[in-house]
């Protein structure tokens, strides 16, 4: 097998040959057909995520032909393509897992952090952490889905059943769960990087009502705000644009510090929340409504030995939808 290795924060990922990986019992391996590439990779390679496993294989929004199983693995067999997502692993046993809300569970695995990920020719994943995709014949265009779709659709829950949503940083997330709320019959308002005119001309394909940048204000107030960008001063300028009992959540896993600000923009039981990782039922749930909404990725092809041209590219914002390495 390929695959494109971290072995130092801040260098350069190495292509590398390595031994093909067999499967454990309850695991499978995939041979990759795609793996986005996910501005939390950008956090692990740039080092703004605590303690990866070093060396690692980044990337955890993978699709995939299963090849091979290990022992105890019934449920799915050689040649159904699955997804496998970021979380890679929950342990059953801690006090999260047993309430249903494993993203929070104590001892986890993460795909492309603390075990390899889909940067490669070849995966071994944990078989109840993958997500049979039959119903989705591209593998380039799905595999946005297995991160940027979900973690959106978890904001999207959080965030409630207002009308009016803000989505502030328009990316691979915000462009995938647009369609969503669209599709559900309410209102997208998009928040840009001033000046980024291509943003908001995607935003408005893709059915936003209004589109302007993250310092203005939108024309009515807000039922809820999902902030994608990693950029905690966008958290104020949110509590302002939403109305009282509105939310603001927090969808990314890494955020630069948010500023102070004064509590008559929080009070009237407005609400800030984050969002982190997500569970096997939200995987269920969204994969299950994406082709209803008729959900769209718009993705660039990369090869796999392109990957630090990629997440350079999604570093400096050189292109909208989502980048996709395909072996």
């Amino acid at each position: 097998m390929k695959a494109m290795v971290l072995h130092r924060i801040g260098e350069p990922l190495r292509l590398e040959e390595r031994p093909d990986p067999v499967p454990g019992p309850g695991q499978v391996r995939l041979r990759v057909e795609a793996c986005a590439v996910c501005r939390t990779d950008l956090h692990v390679v740039d080092g703004e995520l605590p303690s990866p496993k070093l060396p690692i294989v980044p990337g955890h929004e993978i699709v995939g032909i299963v090849e091979a199983v290990g022992a105890g693995v019934r449920n799915l067999g050689a040649g159904l393509r699955v997804g496998a997502p970021w979380l890679g692993h929950a342990c059953g046993a801690c006090p999260y897992c047993a309430e249903g809300r494993e993203n929070l569970c104590d001892d986890p695995l993460f795909n492309g952090y603390t075990r390899d990920g889909g940067f490669a020719t070849h995966f071994i994943a944990e078989a109840a952490f993958v997500f049979p995709m039959p119903d989705f014949p591209d593998p380039v265009a799905a595999a946005p889905l297995l991160c940027a779709g979900l973690i959106g659709w978890r904001s999207l829950a959080a965030a409630g059943k207002g009308k009016r949503i803000g989505l502030y940083g328009f990316g691979a997330a915000a462009h995938v769960i647009a369609q969503v709320i669209v599709w559900q019959g309410r209102e997208v308002y998009a928040f840009a990087r001033p000046g980024d005119a291509a943003a908001r001309d995607l935003a408005r394909s893709l059915g936003a009502i209004w589109t302007g940048g993250s310092d203005e204000a939108p024309p009515a107030p807000l039922d809820a705000a999902i902030i994608f960008a990693p950029v905690g001063d966008l958290v104020p300028i949110a509590l302002r644009a939403v109305r009282k009992g509105g939310r603001v959540i927090c969808g990314g896993i890494h955020m630069s510090d948010i500023p102070r600000f004064p509590y008559s923009i929080l009070w009237e039981e407005r609400q800030v929340a984050s969002i982190a990782n997500l569970t096997r039922q939200d995987g269920r749930e969204f994969l299950a409504i994406a082709p209803k909404a008729g959900v769209q990725t718009h993705t660039i092809r990369y090869p796999l030995a392109g990957a630090n041209e990629a997440l350079a590219d999604l570093r400096a914002g050189r292109f909208q939808g989502a980048a996709v390495l395909v072996p």
